[in-house]
């Protein structure tokens, strides 16, 4: 993976970093695994706006990915690399042995031709899937899950890992791309390696128009705004409004927002770092 600085041609170009895309091996999608992406808008079903930020964008379609890997013992070649409108992340595309075809998060180092399998009597390598209960202590892993059955939901972003830690009776102890230290059942299944595409940290926009591209609409910063638009507004010239907190006026920046009665909070060993 690389990147690439474009020359100032154009001021949109002058500090535009972009992605190499050399892990990517073709541009065009399995046909079989893509679905419909309907955008909102940001507006719920009575056309009111409900989410602030959102809207425009290029049109895409949903790349429908496995992350269940449930298909245990059959393995599957991997035939592509490819660009995923919808993640961070590269993904691949499988060839089981009995001809279905699958969509996975792409882990750093998978090639093309590579054979790769999940289930519980398999060899902790690149791009394998199995419960934590069989992967070795201290190894690198991605796309957890956080109950048995689910599908990954943690470590799942570009360049994102986790390490298997301990193993201790039915339970875990794995260390999260957030730096929290939790306790996950060791029937959760997880890949062996990080996710692919570190390299995403280090790219630049360029330009204000690409994250329209993204569907990003512009955001106004509080400060600016007047005081009946958020807590932060009013005032006369650059004058900042206090201390800095949401629309709702909760604290940001340090102010814990987690119940101290959440039911799982007894499976974390170590919050993450501030």
């Amino acid at each position: 993976m690389s990147v690439r600085k474009l020359k100032p041609i154009t001021p949109g170009q002058r500090f535009r970093v972009v992605n190499g895309f050399d892990a990517i091996t073709t541009d065009k999608p399995e046909k079989s695994l893509l679905a419909p992406n309907k955008r909102s808008g940001g507006r719920n079903s009575q056309g009111k706006m409900t989410m602030r930020h959102i809207g425009g964008g290029h049109k895409k379609k949903y790349r429908i990915i496995d992350f269940k890997r449930d298909r245990a013992g059959v393995p599957a070649t991997v035939a592509s690399i490819q660009y995923d409108p919808n993640r961070t992340a590269f993904i691949a595309l499988l060839n089981y042995q009995d001809g279905e075809k699958r969509y996975i998060i792409a882990q750093n180092g998978l090639q093309v031709g590579q054979n790769i399998v999940s289930g519980d009597s398999v060899a902790p390598e690149i791009g394998n899937a199995m419960t934590l209960a069989n992967i070795p202590l201290g190894t690198i892993i991605s796309c957890l899950e956080l109950r048995p059955g689910q599908g990954a939901v943690l470590a799942r972003s570009a360049g994102a890992f986790a390490q298997l830690m301990a193993r201790d009776g039915k339970y875990a102890t794995v260390k999260l791309p957030s730096g929290e230290t939790r306790l996950i059942l060791v029937t959760c299944m997880a890949t062996i390696g990080a996710v692919s595409n570190s390299d995403h940290q280090l790219l630049v926009s360029g330009k204000a128009g690409r994250s329209r591209w993204l569907g990003r609409r512009p955001r106004v910063r509080p400060v600016v705004m007047n005081p009946v638009d958020h807590p932060m507004g009013g005032g006369e010239g650059k004058s900042s409004g206090g201390h800095p907190r949401s629309r709702n006026g909760i604290p940001a920046k340090g102010f814990r927002t987690r119940s101290k009665t959440k039911q799982s909070n007894k499976y974390i060993i170590e919050r993450r770092k501030k």
